[in-house]
């Protein structure tokens, strides 16, 4: 491919059918590893690198579509042949500049193929990329950047560069940023400041033999370092080499038979190890093509072009696809309301037993055949999920019921658990045998036991190698004999899959009051909350007191179509939140929660007692979540402790006044008087003998 193309960013038109078969092109996944008939053999996966992969699949189908992006509402396609070009110009170019085997280099932006050209062209020379959020605000990345001793920068856009920018008193190693996007960047003159373009040009310029560094690369090197969200404290540098991540990709890939024909969407932050296992390592690994949205507005739409064969989204995002269908059906006429209702109901009742390969009766088949034709599978084309062989869900518990949803509508959604330290596969739901409340069985490589206290360890190939530059907090996590603690609480049920309560942290008990002694488990109430499109967020308090209290954000846009359907005014999120209307209506989805609770033997003592719903909404920015969105507890627990005393103290409303950071890096603050609510308890309904 010319210089000219690859500086252009346009890789060719866009194929809308999927990949050729890995084996049509001659290249396929073998027991031992990657087999191409046309070159030298067998590339085991365990003791290759990225590069090595990334030259093995050029070599092997140069014209096969790597990756697409959309730009300008256009998908472009880039080959593998043209992803190795250019990979091996932006590493001649990063050598040349003097990046060093060795080192860091930070790279942040969306999910963009010149960007994960830089991380394997960092990886090809030695160094060790290391990615971070790109919706961050510039101070979140003094530590890291610190911390690694981080020279070099390859960044998206004029966002990313404004923010290291205005670090570089703070970071005063940082001597080169890189930039993809040159849009609003032309009369910048800052030192050190460049586009990737130029790199390619100094790869012209400077010839390096890239191909013979990508070659003494070994399988133990140190593939890539991701920082911890860090729900309290400084984030920590997670270590991993080629070796961690690819065994677990590929026990991955091997579970679930993936090949070079899936085709993946790439929507979500490159910083988060979830992410970058999905499109980056099993992407190397199986071959298959990672389809890149033009941006964050722009998925759903996105979602439906591509139509991905295999899935991955945290439980939060599922939520929102409902939401947004409950919306519709709101909005939708009596007669399809009564539609969708009669059939959901249906698929409810027979759907996971389908998925699952059980045995239902021919009415019920018959009824679940109309119910595909007329709600089901619009429904999941409407989605973008028509095409979906395997959808899985991550990063924290989702809630039964909306689990069961999607699997009922006919979308294989599993769950699987892991985390950045264990390089993400540690448990997977195999398909046929998918339980709503475990998230599956070990693993090939995967040793799991349950210490007294409830606390999972984990012994897998997948371990981190260390925290970096923090040998103590490894030493917690770590055990000599290879153990990884994993923080969680849990077991194994008599099928051998993995159940999760809790943060083992987290896992308290009620103290004094009715259920005196009764385990509280903060995270399986929350999430039962969430499972109502009307909330978005919970924080659930109780662990050492005598009742369970909550706090809670409405979703703005669910209560708002809600609101507005009975002709209810509001301005804005704070008045909206405080209405009595509103108010009524989350009381019901907290008492539905508690009935649900009371059937629950373990649970029953975690029924909600008092609940508010917050003037704000909960915000990373603000520092009250991690930027995977997991509720920062602890720290909200401070924050609002006026309102945790009202909840406890018996107040029917409370004054508070918060500051809040916008968009735009301005600081503020939004005050109201918040009304506290009683929910109805319900007695726990003992077992059947």
């Amino acid at each position: 491919m010319s210089l000219k193309k690859l500086l252009s960013g346009n890789y060719g038109a866009y194929h809308a059918a999927s990949s050729n078969d890995c084996r049509a092109n001659g290249l396929f996944l073998t027991k031992r590893g990657l087999h191409d008939p046309n070159s030298a053999g067998i590339v085991t996966l365990m003791d290759a690198t990225f590069p090595q992969l990334l030259l093995k699949h050029a070599a092997a189908r140069p014209d096969a579509p790597a990756m697409r992006e959309k730009n300008l509402g256009i998908w472009q396609t880039l080959t593998w042949q043209a992803l190795s070009e250019l990979t091996l110009g932006i590493a001649a170019g990063l050598h040349s500049a003097g990046l060093k085997q060795g080192e860091h280099v930070v790279v942040i932006g969306s999910n963009r193929p010149r960007l994960y050209a830089t991380m394997l062209a960092a990886q090809a020379i030695g160094a060790i990329p290391v990615p971070l959020y790109q919706d961050a605000v510039g101070t979140e990345y003094i530590f890291p950047i610190n911390n690694a001793e981080v020279r070099f920068a390859v960044v998206e856009d004029q966002e990313q560069v404004d923010k290291l920018l205005e670090l570089r008193e703070a970071c005063p190693g940082i001597s080169h940023i890189y930039f993809d996007d040159p849009k609003g960047l032309r009369k910048y003159s800052e030192e050190g400041l460049a586009s990737v373009d130029s790199l390619l040009e100094a790869a012209q310029a400077s010839p390096l033999d890239v191909k013979a560094m990508i070659a003494k690369g070994a399988a133990d090197d140190v593939a890539a370092m991701f920082f911890t969200s860090g729900t309290t404290g400084n984030p920590k540098g997670v270590v991993h080499t080629h070796r961690s991540l690819l065994d677990r990709a590929k026990a991955g890939a091997d579970f679930d038979k993936l090949s070079a024909n899936e085709e993946v969407l790439a929507y979500l932050p490159p910083a988060w190890i979830g992410q970058n296992i999905f499109s980056y390592a099993q992407w190397l690994a199986c071959g298959y093509v990672v389809n890149c949205p033009e941006d964050s507005t722009t998925v759903t739409i996105d979602l439906k072009e591509v139509g991905p064969t295999y899935y991955f989204a945290p439980p939060r995002v599922f939520e929102g696809m409902l939401t947004s269908v409950m919306i519709r059906m709101e909005d939708a006429s009596a007669m399809k309301r009564k539609v969708f209702h009669h059939f959901m109901d249906v698929a409810k009742r027979v759907g996971p037993a389908i998925m699952d390969g059980q045995a239902i009766s021919f009415a019920d088949k018959l009824q679940y055949a109309l119910g595909t034709a007329m709600v089901y599978g619009p429904l999941r084309n409407t989605l973008g999920l028509s095409r979906i062989k395997t959808a899985y869900t991550a990063g924290e518990a989702i809630g039964p019921d909306l689990f069961t949803f999607y699997r009922s509508i006919g979308i294989n959604l599993k769950q699987l658990y892991g985390s950045t330290e264990t390089a993400v596969f540690v448990c997977l739901q195999p398909d046929n045998a998918v339980k709503a409340d475990t998230v599956g069985v070990p693993i090939a490589g995967v040793e799991i036991k349950v210490e007294a206290n409830g606390e999972i360890l984990v012994k897998s190939p997948g371990l981190l190698r260390e925290y970096y530059k923090n040998p103590a907090a490894t030493a917690e996590v770590k055990t000599e004999d290879g153990w990884y603690r994993t923080g969680d609480a849990g077991f194994l049920d008599n099928s051998g899959q993995l159940k999760i309560i809790d943060r083992a942290k987290d896992v308290g008990k009620i103290v004094g009051g009715v259920n005196d002694g009764a385990m509280f488990a903060p995270k399986y109430v929350e999430n039962k909350l969430k499972f109502f499109p009307f909330i978005k967020e919970a924080v659930a308090f109780g662990d050492k007191r005598d009742q369970v209290c909550v706090m809670m954000n409405i979703d703005f846009d669910a209560v708002g179509n809600w609101a507005e359907r009975r002709n209810l005014p509001y301005a804005g999120y704070t008045d909206l939140a405080g209405k009595p209307e509103v108010l009524k209506m989350i009381q019901e989805c907290v008492e539905q929660v508690n009935a649900d609770l009371s059937r629950d033997s373990m649970l029953a003592g975690s029924q909600i007692s008092r609940f508010l719903v917050l003037h704000k909404e909960l915000d990373a920015d603000d520092g009250e979540l991690t930027r995977t969105n997991k509720v920062r507890r602890g720290y909200i627990g401070d924050k609002y402790q006026p309102l945790i005393d009202a909840l406890y103290s018996g107040k029917e409303e409370q004054f508070i006044e918060t500051a809040v950071k916008f968009e735009d890096g301005r600081s503020g603050k939004v005050s109201a008087t918040i009304k506290i609510s009683d929910a109805k308890t319900y007695p726990a309904v003992k077992a059947a003998a």
